[in-house]
């Protein structure tokens, strides 16, 4: 049988001794912490005065090593040997020079008559593909 529910407002004695216990529990749980708490002794160590020496950083032999280009590309680039990492700065200075960029996909590029033969045909070529069809133009 149910207990009968007392009207709003009221306790019962079981309310009260069981908050009674609720407070004393947590008023143990903290002075437990507070006791238990003691600043650590702060440790001395000696810092090492070693001071790190700037490594310089060294280009990969393999992209600096000039190659010699296709009649194709080097219509777009120019004849003489030269590194992959200028390959590809020319190739941008002429997209951007001849405005080659597609307007709204900026990672297009739109192929004139000399890119056309770089491209191997292809009106329009991803950036990312690119250097892999302008890898085939050199030795």
């Amino acid at each position: 049988m149910l207990a009968p529910s007392l009207p709003r407002g009221q306790r019962s004695e079981s309310d009260d001794y069981s908050n009674r216990w609720e407070i004393e529990r947590m008023a143990k749980k903290s002075a437990k912490k507070s006791s238990a708490k003691k600043p650590a002794a702060k440790k001395t160590t000696a810092k090492k005065a070693t001071a790190k020496k700037a490594v310089k950083r060294t280009p990969n032999a393999a992209f600096m090593k000039p190659l010699s280009s296709s009649p194709a590309l080097a219509a777009v680039i120019g004849e003489r040997p030269m590194p992959r990492t200028e390959v590809t700065k020319r190739l941008w200075d002429y997209i951007k020079k001849n405005k080659l960029q597609d307007s709204k996909n900026r990672r297009m590029i739109n192929a004139d008559d000399k890119l056309g033969a770089v491209f191997g045909g292809k009106k329009q070529v991803s950036m990312f593909d690119m250097t892999k069809l302008v890898g085939k133009h050199l030795k």
